[in-house]
Formats: structure tokens, C-alpha cells, sequence
């Protein structure tokens, strides 16, 4: 079967969709119509994915939509009041019937008359309309008792059809007889059809038009779920729609409990009508069906049914099993996890509060997914199996949930998950499974616990559960990290963690930035890394099943900011010191993303090659080792948000987004390598940003600014100051339209409103988001009084007199004389009267009167006109003659019920006495709450001796200055709530950014440690210098030597060495890197002498002005300066220093890092080898200035080898080895080394420098030796530069003929040349020491070992491949075979020319593996005879030499041209040396 595949989407409506139908008229069929709870109906082309019209006719929420079957351009829309709108949209015509006042829930036009519609409502009642006429309704249908979820006509017009219904004596054989969907011609005539409805009270009916009653009543039956028992709290959950299938006149489909399906023949007598659909387990739907719709396909008839479960099935209607199901996502996805038991297995956690365990290895159904919802309630934003349990899942949520799946469990489709009873305050990122670490080490229970669950979440807290004990108490792992370490200040908040896979060293990422590596199992601090200033949103350890083991101490990590670092932690586990160390340095530094990594994903397959995934849009796989981007995957819509590494196909990736996805990609079929840069990525912003916002459900606080746009537009800058924001969604649910959390999961169900379905989860929600509008309708008028009131007087002076406060009886005494006389005569009856009773009740209907009898009648007359000044709105009025009547009480407790205390009723609330004073005070101030008057509440909770709870309220409202000076007048300075203010304060404006405020915040909380860790944050130099300052002051020494020492080296990079200097002086620890900084300042502005046109930059560099002695040898002048300007004047300085910069290892360079990086490091190891001159260790001298070269060549860059070559031995070594100890035999090594990497540059130069050689030749020799600098590195075993020799041997074959013509000329031709003569003839004596014997040996022996792992790895990779092909084939996609075949003999190295070369060799001759095996095994052993001491430098590849040597012809001595050929014969055996020398060797 082919895959089904989304086609596209339609994007427009705002809220939540409601209805859909298409037009069923012939010749219209891709024409379809939307209903939205944003109001609107939309009309779409679903060809073309565009919209056509668009109307709002309803003034309510749209509940239900139907396109008439029989009108072609018809569509009918109710909705939650009752109104049923007809729309033409032909003609633009529409009409209004109201039937009944009562909510609908679903419609459907009768498909044999064209005016029928039946319409069935919230409260069970069905109604029949005929929209032709003036009284619309034909039937109201009356039997159900509860709302009607689906309604489905008879396919067949008439009712005589199954006479069976009316209790005729006709056999129900007959029925059969007549042949399906023909029609005889009496029985059209007859107007009748049948209707069928489902309802909430487990009960299908089957009505009569004709006579508008039920002719059926059908009774759900209680199908037992399969897979063990119902859960208590689902039990009555249940959506019963029902669907008539056209080719099937006697039988019903209906949905029944949890997601089954029933089907129904109405022909079959006796009880039981009903079968039930999908035979065998895991057919069915694991919750409610929602929509069931079939369709004549071929010669058999589907039914397609859509769930809760966001499945989509297709069902045979002949054998009644499922045929295919298509998962689908409701959320972002969050988090991929693999099993690592059971291969193949993916877990995907998704925003619609489901998790999904996909069986990716699945060959028979592509799609074997089973879903696990129950108990989460909320979106799944982490995941992590159990390293050795086969199917237990952690799971974290957005709520802050942390709980543990069987997934294997038999009726696992019902079983809930275990909860750990301590939740997170916020959204948990991050879970971990590792070793136990007390306090649970300590306990009873503890030789069972292998393995312990770690979860990390948004309020900064890592938790450690008990995973046999959920229900007991989770540990905060800071607590252990605090006694351990004792440490007082305050911790970092964690925002990531994640054990290396042997359980030994836990690594917590902060939000600062900062990455701490911890040693089990009492979490020893070892080293704290210093790296990426930004939240750190993923960590991840290398494994441990490699042939390299030191690899598995590399540890990658990414964070808000764009860079991905890895570190290599083998020197710290080994270091013995007892303080934690500081890293700054990257081992390797992989730049290239946009905006914020989200994850990461080691490849289990390779060596250092990691995927990342990132909110530009894409997903980068690296070459960590050459710090090299591979392929860049685009395929996504969204922001990418997680990325899993296939476990089992090695070029496989599995990544996540927010566009509701997981994508599986092959890295051989990208065709981009690197991230988009600028304009991409902004397109890539641009295409998500169309995609309409839905509104956000809830604002943390009342925002001034539209939710939708603004808010989407920051959460993409990737910059955004908290990780939560990934998980919120930004407060906007880009496009999410994800109730599901709160409301009763019944989201995404066509034409459903919150408020229908009763369960608990409902109400929960509606409660949750009604009564913040209520309680601002309710303050409105409040708001807008106060103001009224002012201006009332002045402007009644001017119109008309005060209004009266008892108008009622003053009207009353206005009336006609006979009214007034007969007031009068009742007036003295009731006095005459009084004596004997009360006379209130003689003046029933004369409450006016009450002026002029006794007290109670006066109070009535009181009450009376009070009555009428509240309903008329005069609150005020009302108070007054309350106050007249003496009820002050009543009136303030009235007001205060109302939300309509003032402060002139306040002023009086003492009348009444200290208490209902107090109690008044109090409730206005929570009305000034409900009207976010804040500051005015809290001054008046002040004025009852409320301080605390005064505080409180501004604290919580966020009026922290205000809240400070309230708290520093009224409480003693020691009270822990001022601190906790400051505290507070700093940690909402460091989230927004305002770092220097956060600052003075935590300098007022005595806490100056946070203050310097907040104004670094920012990263910038100024921030940086005053931070470090700021260190120096409180007495942090080493924090501020750390700053000083980064905000040095961002100086650098402007090439500020002045200011760079001058924050590095104020550090005696620095003192070393003073001398780096020096010394790559003189060898910068020496080496732009040297070459003034080359090194152009926009900043100008800022150069000291210091007194130079040119004359000098370079070192010397270098330790002039330093002795001169820096005070280095004594011994125990120098060795001071030596002792600082000895202590720093920088990571080897790669032709990716940064041309300065790439300085600043060859100063280092110069400033180095100036110390031991200056202190006459020659020994360490020598293998410093080695380091300075190799590391320029490692780089690739061999004119800067060159230079640096000129300019500390100008003279060449001869005068270098003299001073050395002979009997060292390590510096005999390092100083032969290096005499090599001279003469290497001295050959080379005078190859380019003679006049013989084309300036083509010298471009042709010079690209390569560029590009492959990199393999030059002879020590870690990788191949010398065969491309430099290949291209060597390629030019040849063209030059042949032409150096032989230049040969004549040059000898004729007497130009000058750049090489002086004297200097030209000592070079080729120099040269001697290139031809070594036993290094062309050992290099051999190396190039071997890596020849034959490239062979090993080739195969390996073809028979990945053509699994791949295979598996391909089956699915019928013969075209991406092609494409990989094409692709095989590619090597994935940028420079695969050697590499086709060798296959093609090997396609002659192929090798076994065993063969192989036994080659590697034997130049291994070959590899372990040679001498160690040739193995420990570096050395320039000889072979490479002889045949530059060979090049220069008749300017090299004939016995050397003699050697380099002998070596040629013996050693260049390998095909490209073989090619390369052929013209001299043969």
C-alpha cells in the first residue's frame, strides 16, 4: 500500500473549527465549507488550498454546518443560541429561522428533499424544518433525553422499505428482494423518508417523517473494551454519531463506548442487531469516535472513521476489519526518545496531551503506533526510557507532572501510568535515568535501585524520584550538590540534565549559561564550564562503543545562543586537584544555526558525528572532529524541537516540530550542507509567520498588546530570555489550538463546544476561564463611577437643582387635589387607629405617608426609596439615606457585595465600629484589587496595620520598587522578606533583560556573587569589565580573573590589545595571559607589516606605543617589552608565568577555526617558548615553537606557517639545536621536527619562487595543500595530503610538455628572483633532513591503516545502502533507488577524488572483510615496531617532499634527486604516489 500523505492545509479561521462538509453536487466536489468559533463560515477550494468567500451572518459561537446534497450552492449553519442561518453563496442570498431557543448540536439536509432540514439540539430534542415555508417547523421529535451528537437520513427516499418496523406480518426476507438504492415508482411517491439519531443517553432512534414519531429504539450494548478493565473515571465518557452508508439501506453504523464501532441491521429481528467492527485486537480506536463517513471506492464500499485518539481509519465494509490507520499529531512534538531495549521503538511526546510509541522497524504496517493518554491531561514536553526495563516510559509535562508508562502492559490501552506524587512548579524539560545519589543511596530499598528517575523543570529545580516509590517524596538534588560541596551562595536555576551513559559524571546545565559537571555518587563538583552564557537548552554525552574510548568524554551542548560547543572532559575526570576547575576553552565549536538549538543527538553509528536540531527551521548534521557541517535538513514548516539519531540505519534522522510532525530524513538525499543563512532563514520566518495565530488562552498578566502578532514575532528572534517560552508556546499557541489540557479532551471534535461534555475535566476548565471576565464586568461600572460622580454637582448647578434624595414620596405629594384630600382622610383614620395596633398595614398601598406616622412606617417609606434610587443606579442616594436611617452596616456590606465601595464610605465605616472598619478596609482593597488599583489597596491595607500582607499584594503584582520602600520604611532591616524582595525583584528584570538593575537588586540583598553572574550575563565587553570589577571589589577573585579573561579576549577580536591590557592588569593570576596578549599583539602588527594588502579589517587595530628593538631576533624583542613594560623583571615571575600558561591546553585547530582563534593560540605557545629561552630551558623551547607550527599547518594555513616560520627562526635551527641537551632525547625529536617543518617551507618556496614554474601550477598546488592541512597532522594517524600529491600528479600529465619549453627559456632568462641566489643553494642542503627513511616508513604504515578503515567503512556503507534499496523497492519507490545508486561511489568527505579513485581499484579486486581485518591487523603490528620517539611529533609527509624535490629539477643537487627517487621506488606504492611519480620512475 502507498502511503497516505497530507496534501496541504487550509489556513484562515482563528479559533476552533466546528463544522466541515463538502459539496456533493456533481462537477463541484472540491468545493468545501469551515465553521469556526471565531464566527465565521469559510469557502474553500481544497484543489487549489485557496479560500473563495468568507461570511459572519451568526452572532454566536457556530455549532453545527451541512452543504445541502440536493442545492448546489446551499450551505445551512446553527448555532449555540438556537438561529439557523440558509446561505446561497451563488447569489449572496441568506435567511434566518429560529425554532427553538435552545442550543444545536447537529444539522443535516435531506438528501430526497431539497427543503428538509433536521436539526437535533443540546437537550435531546430533534426538529424537522422546511425552510420553503413561514412556519418552519414540520416535527418536533421528543424521546431522547440527553444531547443528540449525530443524525443520518435514510439513503432510500420512502417508508414502506422496511415494513418489518411497523409490525406488518410482512417476512423480512423480502427486504432483501428489492435491489439496493433502486427506488420503485410508488415508493418514491411517497413523501416519507427515515431519520436516524444518535444521542448522549446510549440510545439510537429511528423516526418516521411522515407520521413524526420513533418507529425503533436501539440500546447501546455494553461492549466490554478489550484489554482488561474500563477505568472508573472514563467509564461514562461517550460521543454515539451514527451514519447511514449509501450501499447499505438496512443497516446503520454507529460508535458505541471507548472507540468502538458497531454495526447495525435493522431487517434482523430479536434483540441483538448489532456486530462489532474490527475482529481482532488493536483494530479499534483507544478512545471516542467522533465522525464516520463511507465512500464507494472500486467495487467496495470504505468507511472512514476519526477519533480522540487523532487517528484516522479506514474500515472494509464487506469483511468489516480496519484496512489502514493514519496517526496524526494535535501538537507540537516535543520530545523524540528511543528504546534502547527495544530497537527501533520511538517515543514521541506531543503537545495534545498524548504520547505515541511508534514500532519504526514495523514491516507489514509502516504506521504501528499505540497511544497512551491517560492520567496526562496536559502536553508531554519530556521523555526518557528506563536504560534496561523493556517498556517503561518516563514522562514529563507542561503542568508539571513527572509519571512512568508500561507500554507493554496486555491491556496497556487502559492502564494508567504511576504519578510521582511531587510536581514541578512549571513545565518539566528534561528527564534522565542515572545512578541513585543520596539520600537514596542510604535507604533500606537500596540494593534494589539500580537506576533512579532525574527530572528538571522551568522553575530551575532538579528532582530526584524513587521510581518503586513515586508516591514517597522526590529529593531536590541541589541539597546534596550544597553538603557536598559546601557551598553557600546562591545555585544557578537548572534548566537541563543528563548523565554519561556509565553513570559516573552528571552534567547540569544552568540558565546562566554556565554547564556544571558532577562526579557520582555524592555529586562532587569537578568542573564548572564557562561557555555559552545563555540558557543551556540540550547536553548530551558522546557513547561509549567506539574504537576511540576517549571519545566518550566529549560533551556537546546548545543553548539560546546559535553555537554548538563540544567539550572533552578526559582531563578533568583525570586531574586530581581538590578545587572544581574552570573550562573556557571549546574542544571544537560548531557555528553555523541561526537561532537557539533545541536538542541534540549523537550518532550511535559514527565517531563525533552529532545532528542538531534548532529554531531556524532546520536540522545540521556535523563532523564534530573537523568542526565540519555535513547536511542541513529544511523539510520542516516549523521550528524544529527535538531530534533522535535512528538507532539501526546509520543515514537516518528522526526529528520534531511545531508544525505538528516528525519527519524521518536520509542524510545521503539533502542537497543543502549548511544552515540557511541570513535571507534563507528569514524566508523560512516568513513562511511560518502566515500561518494565522490562534489567540492565546490565558496571559500570565493584562498585557497592553494584541497577543497574536507581537508575541509570535519575539518568540522567533530565538532570543528570548527563558526556555519556558519553547514550552508555552510563548503564551500564544502558535496555531495550537490546544484546549485538550484543561477541557474535557473533547478538542477537536467537529461542531463540539466547551461546555458539553459534563465529565469533571469540563467544568474544570469553564471555571477556569470564566470568571476573570466576569469579575472585570463587575469592576466596569466601579471603574467608571468615581469619575461620574465629580462632575455631577457643577453640572447640575448650571442645568437643574440636585437631584432629590426622596423622590418617590415627593412625587407622590405632587398629585391632583381630590388625590392629596383623599390622602388626607387616610392619614387621620390611621392616626385615630393607632392606639389600638400597628398602622403600617393600613398604609399597604400609601408608603408615602409614612412621612407622618410612626417610625416603622417611616423605615418602610425609607426602604422603599432606596429600592428605587438602586434601580436607577444611584448607589450613592441609596448610601446616604441608609446612613439617615442608621443601617450603616447594611449598606456597607451591600456595597461591598456589589463592588461598589468608595472612599468616602470607608471615611464612615468607623460609625460602625473598629471591626466592620477593619473588615471594610479589607474588602475595598480587594475590590481595588479586581479594578488593578494595587498601590492604592496597599496603602490601605497599611492604614489597618497590615504591613506584610501590603507587601505581599504589590510583590505579587509585580510593584517591586514600590514594595521595597514600603518594606524598608516600616520593617527592620534584618526582616528576611526585604531580601526575599530584592531577590525576587532581580529575577523578573534579569528574565526581561534589565541585567544592571538585577544587579543594584542583588547588591541590596548583600548577595554581590549573583550581581557579577547577572551583569555578565549580557556578554558584552562593557558589561563584562564592570562585572569583573565588580568580582574585584566583593572579593571574588577568581570569578573576576575569569570575566576579566573573557572580556580580554572579545577585545582581541576587535583588536583592542590596549584595552585588553588594561582590564588583564588589575589580576596578578593573569599575569601570564599579559604576556600571550603582548606577544600576539607585536606578532600581529609584525605580521601586517610583513604583508600590508593582505590583512585588511574594518576596525582599525589599537596598537600600544611601545619602544621596539628591531635589530633583535623576535623572541628577544618580545622578552624586552615584557621586561621593560609588563615588570617582568625577576626569575620567579617568569617561572610564575610559565607555571599559568603551562596549566592552559588549547584543542588542536582545524581549517574551521577562526584565523584569529588560530593566533591567539600560536601566541600562547610562542609566549610559552619565549618563557623557557628567557629562562634557558631550551628543551621546552623547542617543542613550544614546534606546537606554534603545527598548529598554523594543522589550521591550513600555510602562508601564516611561513610567516611565523621567517619570523622566529630566521635563520633556520642550527643555532637552536646547538643550545639543546643532546642526551634529551625527546628534544632531539621535537627540534628534528622541526628542522623538517623549516625545510618543508624552504622547499616549497623555492619551488613556487622559481622561475620555471607556471603561476597556474603554484594556484593548483597551493588550493589543496590549503584544503587538506588538516589530514597533514601525522600524529592521530591520518592520511598525508593525497590530494596535494594527486593534484601533483594530475598537473603533470598536462604540464609534461610545457616545463620542458620553460626549462630552455628560464635558462636564457636572467630575471631576479625573490629567493636570493646564496640562499637557493643552501635551501636544497636543508632538504636533506625531509628525506628521512623511517619517517616515509611510518607513514606509510599510517596511510595504510586509514586506507584500509576507509575501505572497511565504504563497505559498511554499501551494504547499509543497499538494504536501503531494498526496503525501498518494496515500497514501490523505484526513483529514490536511482537516486541512491547514483550516489554510492560518492564519498561523504568534501574531497571524494582519491576516494572514487580507490573504489574504482577495489570494484576490479574486491576484498573480503576478513582479509581487511587481517591488513589492519598487520599495520598495527607494523605501526608498534617503529620507535616511539618518531611518533610523538608531527612531520612533514616525505614522499610529498621527494616529489617536490623531483619537481625542481636541475635546481636540486643530483644525490638528493638520487634519494628522493629510492624513496619513491620503496614507499610510493600507494595509487595516488604511484600516479604521481610515474613520469620520474619510469
Amino acid at each position: 500500500r502507498s502511503l497516505t500523505v497530507a496534501t496541504g492545509e487550509l489556513i484562515g479561521h482563528t479559533d476552533r473549527i466546528s463544522g466541515f462538509a463538502f459539496c456533493h453536487c456533481p462537477g463541484h466536489g472540491g468545493l468545501c465549507a469551515s465553521s469556526s468559533d471565531d464566527g465565521s463560515v469559510r469557502i474553500w477550494d481544497s484543489g487549489t488550498l485557496s479560500p473563495v468567500l468568507e461570511y459572519s451572518l451568526h452572532q454566536n459561537a457556530i455549532s453545527a454546518l451541512h452543504w445541502s446534497p440536493l442545492v448546489k450552492d446551499l450551505i445551512v449553519t446553527g448555532d449555540e443560541k438556537g438561529v439557523i442561518v440558509c446561505y446561497w453563496h451563488n447569489r449572496n442570498d441568506s435567511q434566518q429561522f429560529f425554532p427553538e431557543p435552545r442550543t444545536v448540536f447537529c444539522l443535516t439536509c435531506s438528501p430526497h428533499h431539497e427543503n428538509l432540514v433536521a436539526i437535533g439540539y443540546k437537550d435531546g430534542m430533534v426538529v424537522i424544518i422546511d425552510i420553503s415555508r413561514e412556519r418552519e417547523v414540520v416535527h418536533r421529535l421528543r424521546g431522547h433525553e440527553d444531547e443528540i451528537h449525530g443524525l443520518a437520513w435514510c439513503p432510500v427516499p420512502g417508508e414502506e422499505r422496511l415494513p418489518a418496523w411497523q409490525d406488518e406480518l410482512q417476512a423480512p426476507s423480502e427486504e432483501g428482494k428489492v435491489p439496493n438504492g433502486e427506488v420503485t415508482q410508488d415508493t418514491a411517491t411517497r413523501k416519507g423518508c427515515y431519520l436516524a439519531s444518535g444521542s448522549k443517553d446510549q440510545t439510537i432512534r429511528i423516526w418516521s417523517c411522515t407520521r413524526g414519531r420513533s418507529v425503533m429504539t436501539l440500546k447501546l450494548p455494553p461492549t466490554k473494551r478489550r484489554g482488561g478493565a474500563v477505568d472508573p473515571a472514563v467509564k461514562e465518557r461517550i460521543w454515539l454519531t451514527v451514519h447511514w452508508p449509501a450501499g447499505h439501506p438496512s443497516d446503520i453504523l454507529s460508535s458505541a463506548f471507548g472507540g468502538e464501532l458497531l454495526l447495525w441491521n435493522l431487517t434482523q429481528p430479536g434483540k441483538r442487531k448489532w456486530t462489532l467492527l474490527g475482529s481482532s485486537e488493536g483494530q479499534n480506536h483507544s478512545r471516542i469516535v467522533f465522525n464516520l463517513s463511507s465512500v464507494k471506492h472500486q467495487d467496495r464500499e470504505l468507511l472512514f472513521s476519526i477519533s480522540m485518539d487523532r487517528d484516522v481509519k479506514c474500515w472494509d465494509l464487506s469483511t468489516l476489519d480496519c484496512s489502514w490507520t493514519m496517526p496524526s499529531l494535535g501538537g507540537f512534538v516535543y520530545s523524540l526518545a528511543f528504546s534502547p531495549v527495544d530497537t527501533g521503538c520511538l517515543a514521541i511526546g506531543v503537545g495534545d496531551s498524548m504520547i505515541r510509541v511508534w514500532n519504526t522497524l514495523s514491516i507489514n504496517n509502516i504506521y504501528d503506533v499505540k497511544t497512551f493518554w491517560q492520567s496526562i491531561k496536559s502536553k508531554v514536553t519530556a521523555l526518557s526510557w528506563h536504560p534496561t526495563k523493556e517498556g517503561s516510559l518516563a514522562f514529563g509535562t507542561d503542568d508539571g507532572k513527572v509519571g512512568i508508562f508500561d507500554t507493554l502492559s496486555s491491556s496497556a490501552k487502559n492502564k494508567p501510568p504511576q504519578i510521582s506524587s511531587t510536581y514541578h512548579k512549571k513545565t518539566v524539560y528534561t528527564l534522565a535515568w542515572g545512578p541513585p545519589t543520596p539520600p537514596l543511596i542510604s535507604g533500606e530499598e537500596s540494593e534494589q535501585l539500580s537506576v533512579t528517575l532525574y527530572s528538571c523543570a522551568g522553575e530551575g529545580i532538579v528532582f530526584q524520584h524513587n521510581p518503586w516509590k513515586l508516591n514517597g517524596e522526590a529529593n531536590d538534588i541541589n541539597k546534596v550538590i550544597r553538603d557536598t560541596n559546601s557551598i553557600k551562595h546562591k545555585l544557578p536555576a537548572r534548566t537541563e540534565v543528563s548523565w554519561k551513559p556509565d553513570g559516573k559524571l552528571l552534567a547540569l546545565g544552568n540558565e546562566d549559561g554556565s554547564i556544571e559537571i558532577f562526579q557520582a555518587p555524592n555529586l562532587k563538583l569537578l568542573c564548572t564550564i564557562q561557555q555559552h552564557h545563555k540558557l543551556i537548552n540540550a547536553i548530551r554525552w558522546h557513547h561509549e562503543h567506539g574504537t576511540q574510548p576517549e571519545l566518550s568524554y566529549l560533551i556537546a551542548s546548545g543553548s539560546i545562543n546559535a553555537t554548538i560547543y563540544v567539550h572533552n572532559l578526559k582531563s578533568v575526570v583525570e586531574n586530581s586537584s581538590e578545587n572544581p576547575l574552570t573550562i573556557t576553552e571549546p574542544f571544537r565549536t560548531l557555528a553555523g544555526h541561526t537561532a537557539k538549538i533545541t536538542s541534540l543527538s549523537w550518532s550511535p553509528h559514527h565517531e563525533g558525528r552529532l545532528v542538531s536540531a534548532c529554531y531556524d527551521g532546520t536540522a545540521e548534521v556535523w563532523d564534530v572532529m573537523k568542526e565540519e557541517p555535513l547536511c542541513n535538513y529544511r523539510g520542516h514548516q516549523g521550528r524544529l524541537l527535538s531530534v533522535q539519531w535512528s538507532p539501526v540505519e546509520p543515514d537516518c534522522v528522526y526529528t520534531g516540530a511545531d508544525d505538528f510532525s516528525v519527519h524521518k530524513w536520509h542524510i545521503s538525499k539533502q542537497e543543502h550542507t549548511r544552515p540557511p543563512q541570513g535571507k534563507k532563514s528569514i524566508e523560512l520566518e516568513k513562511k511560518r509567520s502566515i500561518q494565522p495565530k490562534v489567540k492565546a488562552k490565558k496571559k500570565k498578566k493584562p498585557v497592553g498588546k494584541s497577543p497574536g502578532k507581537q508575541d509570535a514575532n519575539d518568540a522567533m528572534n530565538g532570543d528570548e530570555s527563558m526556555k519556558e517560552m519553547l514550552l508555552e508556546e510563548n503564551g500564544v499557541s502558535d496555531h495550537e489550538g490546544e484546549k485538550e489540557a484543561q477541557e474535557a479532551e473533547l478538542a477537536d471534535k467537529v461542531s463540539v463546544t466547551v461546555s458539553r461534555d459534563t465529565s469533571s475535566s469540563a467544568c474544570d476548565y469553564s471555571s477556569f476561564s470564566l470568571p476573570k471576565p466576569s469579575v472585570t464586568q463587575k469592576a466596569a461600572p466601579v471603574k467608571k463611577d468615581p469619575p461620574k460622580e465629580k462632575p455631577t454637582p457643577d453640572a447640575s448647578l448650571k442645568k437643574r437643582k440636585p437631584r432629590s434624595i426622596l423622590p418617590f414620596s415627593t412625587l407622590m405629594d405632587h398629585r391632583s387635589k381630590e388625590e392629596l384630600h383623599q390622602d388626607c382622610l387616610r392619614l387621620a383614620a390611621c392616626l385615630k387607629t393607632k392606639d389600638n395596633e400597628d398602622m403600617s398595614s393600613d398604609l399597604k398601598d400609601c408608603i408615602h405617608l409614612g412621612l407622618f406616622t410612626d417610625r416603622d412606617s417611616l423605615h418602610k417609606m425609607i426602604d422603599m426609596e432606596g429600592k428605587h434610587h438602586l434601580e436607577n443606579g444611584h448607589a450613592e442616594l441609596f448610601q446616604q439615606l441608609m446612613l439617615w436611617k442608621g443601617d450603616m452596616k447594611g449598606v456597607l456590606q451591600a456595597a461591598a457585595e456589589r463592588g461598589q465601595l468608595t472612599d468616602q464610605l470607608v471615611a464612615m465605616a468607623p460609625m460602625v465600629g473598629y471591626q466592620a472598619w477593619v473588615w471594610t478596609v479589607e474588602a475595598f482593597a480587594k475590590q481595588l484589587c479586581f479594578q488593578e488599583q494595587y498601590v492604592k489597596a496597599a496603602s490601605h491595607l497599611l492604614s489597618i496595620h497590615k504591613v506584610y500582607e501590603a507587601i505581599e499584594l504589590l510583590k505579587v503584582n509585580n510593584f517591586y520598587r514600590e514594595a521595597i520602600v514600603m518594606a524598608k520604611a516600616r520593617l527592620r532591616p534584618e526582616d528576611p522578606v526585604l531580601k526575599e524582595l530584592y531577590t525576587s525583584w532581580a529575577a523578573l528584570l534579569e528574565k526581561d533583560g534589565h541585567y544592571s538593575m538585577a544587579a543594584k537588586c542583588y547588591l541590596g540583598a548583600s548577595s554581590p556573587y549573583d550581581a557579577v553572574k547577572v551583569l555578565s550575563k549580557k556578554g558584552d565587553v562593557a558589561s563584562l569589565k564592570t562585572a569583573a570589577e565588580l568580582a574585584l571589589i566583593s572579593g571574588e577573585e577568581e570569578l573576576s580573573a575569569t570575566l576579566s579573561l573573557r572580556c580580554a579576549q572579545d577585545l582581541l577580536l576587535s583588536r583592542n590589545w590596549v584595552g585588553a591590557q588594561e582590564v588583564l592588569q588589575q589580576h596578578k593570576t593573569l599575569f601570564g595571559q599579559r604576556l600571550v596578549f603582548c606577544l600576539n599583539e607585536l606578532l600581529c602588527s609584525c605580521l601586517s607589516e610583513r604583508n600590508p594588502c593582505e590583512r585588511k579589517s574594518p576596525v582599525p587595530p589599537c596598537y600600544h606605543s611601545w619602544e621596539l628593538n628591531r635589530e633583535a631576533p623576535f623572541l628577544d624583542m618580545v622578552t624586552q617589552v615584557w621586561q621593560n613594560v609588563l615588570g617582568m623583571d625577576t626569575t620567579e615571575k617568569a617561572t610564575c608565568a610559565q607555571e599559568q600558561l603551562g596549566r592552559i591546553e588549547h584543542p588542536p585547530s582545524t581549517s574551521n577555526t577562526h584565523p584569529k582563534q588560530v593566533l591567539f593560540h600560536i601566541s600562547h605557545d610562542l609566549a610559552l617558548a619565549a618563557l623557557s629561552c628567557h629562562l634557558g630551558m631550551w628543551d621546552e623551547a623547542v617543542k613550544s615553537i614546534l606546537g606554534a607550527v603545527t598548529r598554523s599547518f594543522d589550521a591550513g594555513n600555510f602562508t601564516l606557517m611561513q610567516e611565523i616560520c621567517s619570523i622566529i627562526l630566521p635563520e633556520g635551527c642550527d643555532d637552536l639545536r646547538d643550545k639543546l641537551d643532546s642526551t634529551n632525547s625527546q628534544s632531539m625529536d621535537a627540534c628534528r621536527s622541526l628542522e623538517g617543518f623549516v625545510a618543508y617551507r624552504q622547499l616549497y618556496n623555492l619551488w613556487w619562487n622559481s622561475p620555471k614554474v607556471s603561476l597556474g601550477l603554484q594556484k593548483a598546488v597551493l588550493g589543496p595543500s590549503v584544503q587538506t592541512a588538516l589530514e597533514k597532522s601525522c600524529v592521530s594517524g591520518d592520511p598525508a595530503p593525497e590530494e596535494t600529491v594527486q593534484t601533483t600528479a594530475e598537473m603533470d600529465e598536462n604540464l609534461c610538455s610545457t616545463t620542458e619549453v620553460s626549462k630552455c627559456e628560464t635558462q636564457s632568462d636572467s630575471r631576479t628572483d625573490s629567493v636570493d641566489v646564496a640562499d637557493r643553494q643552501s635551501t636544497p642542503k636543508g632538504c636533506q633532513v625531509l628525506l628521512s627513511e623511517e619517517m616515509a616508513a611510518l607513514q606509510n604504515t599510517q596511510r595504510d591503516i586509514a586506507e584500509v578503515q576507509e575501505t572497511l567503512a565504504e563497505m559498511i556503507r554499501q551494504h547499509q545502502q543497499q538494504r536501503n534499496n531494498v526496503q525501498e523497492n518494496t515500497n514501490g519507490d523505484s526513483q529514490g533507488s536511482n537516486l541512491d545508486q547514483s550516489s554510492e561511489t560518492e564519498s561523504d568527505k568534501p574531497c571524494s577524488d582519491s576516494n572514487q579513485m580507490n573504489c574504482k581499484e577495489e570494484a576490479k579486486q574486491p576484498v573480503t572483510l576478513p582479509e581487511l581485518t587481517k591488513q589492519l591487523l598487520k599495520a598495527k603490528q607494523k605501526l608498534a615496531e617503529f620507535p616511539d620517539n618518531l611518533k610523538v611529533f608531527p612531520f612533514p609527509d616525505v614522499l610529498e617532499c621527494c616529489l617536490v624535490l623531483l619537481h625542481l629539477g636541475s635546481q636540486c643537487p643530483p644525490e638528493l634527486q638520487e634519494e628522493a627517487l629510492a624513496l619513491l621506488r620503496k614507499h610510493g606504492g600507494a595509487g595516488v604516489y604511484k600516479k604521481a611519480g610515474r613520469r620520474f620512475l619510469t
